[in-house]
């Protein structure tokens, strides 16, 4: 009876050895896979803010050269009066 219980015992520690070996592997994997995505999200949330960054500067350029070309033009006619 001892010697049955022993080998029962012993069978469930070598399954459950086998299966934590498993969940170990699987989870460092998933940890690799995880700090990919991680990696190719800050790559794209980048390119949108420098994107973002562009536009809003391109604006702001063409809104000081609006500004400057009327100024322009009063100035003009204030001289040529």
């Amino acid at each position: 009876m001892k010697r049955i219980f022993g080998l029962i015992v012993a069978g469930i520690l070598a399954v459950g050895g086998a299966l934590a070996q498993d969940g170990a592997k699987s989870e460092a994997k998933k940890a690799g896979e995880d700090v990919k995505a991680a990696g190719k999200a800050t790559g794209r949330a980048a390119k949108h803010s420098g994107k973002a960054v562009a536009k809003g500067t391109k604006k702001g350029v063409n809104k000081a050269a609006g500004a400057t070309e009327n100024g322009a033009k009063k100035v003009k006619k204030k001289t040529s009066s």
